[in-house]
């Protein structure tokens, strides 16, 4: 696919460098000559200098034969307008990062009056998954499918749980058959487990099944589940705003610290429900005066990794339960991921994988198109769900007769209101939910889970 993707910041190099990773030709329009050279240098993309707003910069850049526009500067209205002007000229589709919450309310009108097919909002996705690790604390990361029937959990595995030292196998005939363990992660190597695979204690383990039974298993697997009723948020931007919100609507007590004081009256304002302080999160007294020992979740969002990071340590050290730090620099993924903190979120992450499920729809319009997509273990392992229609080869087969290729595991199958973890005799079948697990193989169809010679039809 063409794809023209306009900013080259933090997201527009992270979607370069992904998209160009799969086979698209990309290229990428930006005012700085210094971000574009580190694309240039690293990437397999064509850059531009310019402005994308610009009819002659988006003429020169192909946007006529482009199938898809993205536009992820730092503005919102330049971002709507670069999408607006790239249809006007011929763009097939455009997608728009859009942030501020006063659009939050207006984000449909606004799709339908500028013909953008996509906004994604990357704070109010990050405040979104923070609450989810909040309803199940004990979780490292949780992702859903087939609209919430089905999630998929990483947990680490404690000495106390009683899956150390089992076989998969041995894990589903005492009774957790109704769940299945999809991915494994030990040190760097990544696994797609069989039956006969034992789970050891610090593994990192993927749960996949319906929400209420993957917490039955959690709960009799020995992980402590208790419920979060107060929260600490150290940072009062949009991730804070949108978290805060959503909390208190839940009956959560919230707390906020924020260092800027116009800010804090004007989230005095917004959220009469949260408690707004204004000082420095990483101050070590001002935590203690706030009675950090007292809160169960401590959760830092400011736009400062190196903050976050500290703050979040800090609350682990006063008996804080659950610690979420926000976190923009990849780099720190694989040094923060042995250190104390319970989860890491972060934006850049989380946009990526909302376009490239979209752009992967797209490439496959005509046929089993992907509906989620999630990248794990830095990009290394993929859960996507798909639809499966008539066009999928071998509809009403046994599963055990499939000629599936290597790295490829059928975790779930969603048929109406039935959630299927399946076995050999199982079968897909015609509007069925399809959830895979996948390492090392991008998919963008159904059919794609199929070894290219297999000689069925």
């Amino acid at each position: 696919m063409k794809i023209i993707i306009i900013g080259n910041g933090k997201v527009g190099y992270s979607l370069a460098e992904n998209l160009s990773a799969e086979d698209n030709d990309i290229t990428v329009i930006d005012n700085d000559a210094e971000a574009l050279r580190r694309a240039a240098e690293d990437l397999d993309v064509m850059c531009i200098k310019g402005n994308g707003v610009s009819t002659s910069v988006l003429m020169l850049a192909g946007v006529k034969n482009a199938d898809v526009v993205i536009a992820t500067t730092n503005s919102d209205e330049l971002n709507m307008v670069c999408c607006m002007t790239a249809k006007k000229l011929g763009a097939t589709h455009t997608i728009a990062r859009i942030r501020d919450p006063e659009y939050a309310s207006e984000l449909s009108q606004l799709m339908a009056d500028l013909a953008l097919d996509l906004v994604i909002n990357p704070e109010q996705a990050v405040a979104s998954e923070i609450v989810r690790l909040l309803e199940f604390p004990p979780a490292i990361d949780i992702e859903i499918f087939a609209n919430g029937r089905v999630i998929m959990v990483e947990m680490k595995v404690a000495e106390n749980l009683s899956i150390a030292g089992k076989a998969l196998k041995d894990i589903a005939q005492a009774g957790s058959s109704s769940v299945l363990i999809g991915a494994v992660v030990r040190g760097e190597e990544v696994v797609i487990p069989r039956g006969n695979f034992v789970i050891e204690e610090g593994d990192i383990v993927y749960v996949v099944g319906r929400p209420s039974r993957v917490y039955d298993f959690s709960r009799k697997i020995g992980v402590h589940v208790q419920k979060i009723k107060n929260v600490m948020i150290l940072g009062g931007g949009r991730v804070g705003y949108y978290l805060a919100k959503t909390l208190s609507e839940m009956d959560i007590k919230v707390k906020i610290i924020e260092q800027n004081r116009a800010r804090c009256e004007h989230l005095t304002e917004l959220l009469p429900r949260a408690l707004i302080i204004h000082g420095d999160g990483t101050d070590e007294k001002l935590l203690l005066s706030e009675n950090i020992e007292d809160m169960a979740s401590f959760i830092s969002v400011t736009g400062h990794d190196e903050d976050n990071v500290i703050s979040a340590l800090l609350a682990k050290q006063y008996g804080v339960s659950k610690a979420i730090a926000k976190i923009n620099r990849g780099a720190y993924f694989s040094v923060i991921k042995n250190m104390a903190i319970d989860n890491v979120v972060s934006p850049k992450l989380i946009t990526s994988n909302h376009i490239l499920r979209y752009i992967r729809g797209l490439k496959n319009a005509e046929g089993n198109p992907v509906k989620t997509l999630y990248r794990l273990v830095g990009g290394r392992v993929e859960a996507v769900e798909f639809d499966a229609d008539r066009t999928f080869r071998l509809l009403d087969r046994p599963l055990k007769d499939l000629p599936i290729a290597g790295g490829i595991l059928i975790a779930a199958i969603v048929r109406n209101n039935e959630i299927i973890i399946p076995r050999g005799n199982d079968v897909i079948r015609q509007g069925d939910s399809v959830i895979l697990i996948t390492k090392d193989r991008p998919l963008t169809d159904l059919n794609d889970i199929l070894l290219a010679k297999s000689g069925l039809e």
